[in-house]
Order: structure tokens, then sequence, then C-alpha cells
């Protein structure tokens, strides 16, 4: 075997057994976070990530709460009976009763990169092909892992992240709208969640 192919073989099985050691990210039950609540069968949990080893196991190597960023993993549980429609917005209510919306995991993985400059006159107006800016959060698992789905089963579960351009501080809460039974078009109540470190 010639000394090329076999480094490439090597780096190869080296990055599989890599992959192999980084922690599953896999969140439990809604009812097993404190900071959770249920109403009309519906259980819902909100998670602030703040630490290292909390971020490592959704984010890799990044701590968005480092960069002024705070992800708020929401589970989700359905026991409705019927299949749920999400068309969730979040916002985080401070403990002044301030409403904070959440940011598009575009615009976070945009945080801290570099920006175009702008055009001068007499520059050429045709646009060139642009990379994506090479800020810390410019990281595949910020869209990834995003809150997603749209539709949920009865006695099914979901989960995903909120981003928030905000510090956390205790009694800080997740009010959550756009709970939807598709058969009826009825929305149901808003939930406010409370924020507990875990």
């Amino acid at each position: 075997m010639r000394p090329v192919a076999l480094i490439v073989l090597l780096s190869i099985a080296t990055a599989a057994a890599a992959d192999k050691d980084k922690p599953r990210f896999a969140p439990g039950p809604a009812s097993s976070y404190p900071g959770h609540q249920t109403m009309d069968k519906i259980t819902i949990a909100a998670v602030p990530f703040l630490s290292d080893e909390q971020a490592h196991t959704a984010f890799d190597k990044v701590n968005p709460y480092k960069h002024g960023v705070l992800p708020v993993l929401v589970v989700f549980e359905n026991g409705t009976g019927k299949t749920l429609r999400l068309d969730l917005v979040a916002e985080l209510v401070d403990t002044d009763g301030k409403h904070i919306d959440a940011t598009p995991a575009t615009d976070v993985m945009r945080i801290g990169g570099v920006t175009k400059p702008p055009k001068l006159p007499g520059q050429n107006p045709l646009p060139f092909p642009t990379r994506k800016p090479k800020g810390p959060l410019n990281i595949p698992e910020i869209e990834t892992r995003a809150f997603a789905p749209h539709m949920l089963p009865d006695r099914d579960m979901a989960s995903g992240f909120f981003y928030f351009q905000a510090d956390y501080r205790p009694g800080v809460r997740l009010y959550i709208t756009g709970i939807k039974d598709p058969a009826t078009g009825k929305d149901y109540f808003y939930f406010e969640v409370p924020l507990e470190r875990q």
C-alpha cells in the first residue's frame, strides 16, 4: 500500500473514532427537567445551556453563551390524543416583564463574523460569490439543533433550541405560543415556562 493511501485511511479511522467518543445529544422527557409546565396534556420543558459541559453535549467545542447567545433547549411532549401543529414563537421574559424575541439560527451563525465592507462609488456592480462569515458560532450544530418540527403526533416528543441575545438571570421565563389543533384551527393557551439551571 502506498504511504499516501495509508495516511488517508488512518486519518479516516481516527476521525471515525473521534465521532464515537463524542457524547450523543439526547434530551430526556420534558417532565424530567425542573423547569417544565403541563397544561391540556402538553408538557414543555425549557433548559438554559450555560456551562461548557452542557454546551459540549449539543455544540461540540463551542459554548454559545460565552459569545453572548443564550441557547434554550425546549422539549415538547404531546399527550393530547391528537396531532398538534407547532408554529412556535418563543420569547424570553426577563424579571422586569420585558419580552425578548428569539434570534433565528442563521443570524446566530453570523454573530462575531466579519461583515462585508460597503460598496464604494466606481466599484464593479456585479456581485461576487461570498462566503459565510467565519464567526465563532458559525458551526452546523447551531442550525441543525434549532427547534424545527411543525407537526407532532400524539404520544410523541420533539426538542430543539431557541437562541436569545440575552443574559440568564434567575426568574427568567420562556413564553411560548403557536400550538394549534390542525383539525379545528383552535389555538392552545400560551405556556410560560421557568428557566431553571441544571
